[in-house]
């Protein structure tokens, strides 16, 4: 158990670092630095704060590798209870990963529209501005389809959590319901683009409230140790 405890704080520090690397790349970064109506404006924006924009790619390439090491404890921590969701959680998880890493290149695809390279000059400046603007378009697109996947990865967690004796049953029910907030705002992303807006950011609230209190779980206490039956 003392091992288990020490892994899983291990896990609960970097999914910190993962939610905190992930705030630095969308809202310090992009959502000050893009203007998804002009393209103009946003072109202006990446190249007056050039480093930031590169800090904002950086950070969620940081937040994938933090990712694989809770990714890989995680399944540690659960393969006992059920070996065959635990694998099937982790692959749900580790596409997200994979999906993310790929969809991450659309962010710095903008550095390079923007970059005034002598290839680039048989397109004009407002037409290299509209396709920095795109990329990053793209790269909301390729989140939404990451979230999807970690969206079930969730809900798998979740129902491990609350059927383990390792944590308290209410963190395996916020995963759940986190996990289907994700799948609601991506499926709606692709069928529903007008509606959208409703829901979001809205509907990523439970998702944020529940993984921030699972990493604040293990970064605390760790696992629960089960008592000692007589």
């Amino acid at each position: 158990m003392d091992s288990k405890i020490k892994i899983a704080r291990i896990a609960g520090f970097m999914y910190m670092l993962i939610i905190g690397f992930g705030l630095i790349a969308q809202i310090f970064v992009r959502d000050n630095l893009v203007d998804y109506n002009d393209a103009s404006i946003t072109a202006s924006n990446i190249i007056t704060s050039e480093f930031l924009f590169r800090f904002g790619f950086v950070s969620e390439l940081l937040m994938l590798i933090c990712d694989l090491v809770v990714t890989t404890i995680l399944y540690l921590l659960l393969k006992d209870f059920s070996q065959n969701l635990s694998l099937l959680s982790t692959f749900f998880r580790l596409t997200s990963i994979t999906v993310l890493g790929v969809t991450a290149l659309s962010h710095y695809a903008a550095l390079s529209f923007l970059g005034g390279a002598q290839y680039l000059t048989v397109f004009t400046s407002d037409q290299l501005d509209a396709l920095a603007l795109l990329s990053i378009k793209l790269h909301g697109s390729g989140y939404n389809i990451c979230l999807l996947f970690f969206g079930f990865h969730l809900i798998i967690l979740g129902y491990l959590v609350y059927r383990s004796d390792l944590f308290p049953n209410f963190l395996g029910i916020l995963l759940l319901i986190g996990g289907l907030c994700y799948n609601i705002n991506s499926i709606t992303w692709f069928l529903f683009p007008s509606f959208v807006g409703r829901i979001y950011p809205a509907i990523l609230i439970p998702s944020f409230m529940g993984e921030l209190l699972f990493s604040l779980w293990l970064v605390i206490k760790g696992v629960s140790i089960p008592p000692i039956r007589t």
